[in-house]
């Protein structure tokens, strides 16, 4: 899962992000709410950390606009500020906790494990479908619900396709896929998705699947059905 930090306390944020890691989390910082609120609206990130003072954009601010773009992403604000008018603020704007500083850094975490739970609480039973697909999560698992037949997935293949499936009715774009998969301030190239494309295409085709990732010239992927002409 994705976490994306927004503080202007760059040590802070490090501490937060180093911590967050050994949870085997995958974290981005931005430091100033302009830059957090355009990787905010990229819509790839599970929770969001929001200080509420911060350069350029504040953070009621941000939340504000992240809810009227439907950004679901549950949202912990962070603050100085300890009045109960600032929390009611936030919360009323669609903040999923509210944590005044300073804090302890175990509380944090378990706030945030407990956001997550809340959105993933049947994590082993976890699966998404598309078409004749069927993503097993928890066992790593691509399932043809056709032809009953079944393929292990690796890390990246299975964080990519649960992507696609996620946005069946999008097209997304390789630097979303790259941001969503490797994060923001990963160096990973275009080929690297078409690469990872090619193993599920061909994962897909070894179960027997009629679901097939379709390329969109220009601009990206997205799941389609293959009609019976195609697929002979």
């Amino acid at each position: 899962m994705r976490i994306l930090i927004v503080e202007d306390e760059y040590s802070l944020a490090n501490v937060i992000k180093d911590r967050l890691l050994k949870e085997k989390y995958l974290v981005d910082i931005a430091t100033d709410g302009e830059n957090g609120l355009y990787n905010a609206l990229m819509g790839i990130y599970d929770l969001i950390i929001l200080d509420v003072m911060l350069p350029k954009i504040n953070g009621f601010d941000i939340l504000k606009k992240l809810r009227q773009e439907n950004i679901t992403s549950k949202i912990i604000m962070l603050t100085a500020k300890s009045e109960i008018d600032d929390k009611l603020e936030g919360l009323t704007q669609g903040a999923d906790d509210y944590m005044t500083k300073p804090f302890h850094l175990s509380e944090l975490v378990a706030r945030i494990n407990i956001q997550l739970r809340k959105e993933y609480n049947h994590v082993n039973d976890k699966s998404l479908s598309f078409n004749d697909i069927k993503l097993d999560i928890a066992n790593s698992k691509l399932i043809c619900t056709h032809t009953n037949e079944e393929v292990d997935m690796i890390c990246k293949e299975l964080q990519l396709l649960e992507y696609l499936i996620n946005n069946k009715q999008n097209i997304v774009s390789k630097d979303q896929i790259i941001d969503k998969v490797w994060g923001i301030d990963n160096e990973a190239q275009s080929n690297n998705v078409e690469a990872y494309i090619s193993f599920i295409r061909r994962k897909l085709k070894a179960i027997g699947s009629s679901t097939m990732i379709k390329a969109i010239r220009g601009l990206g992927y997205r799941l389609e059905v293959q009609d019976e002409e195609t697929k002979n």
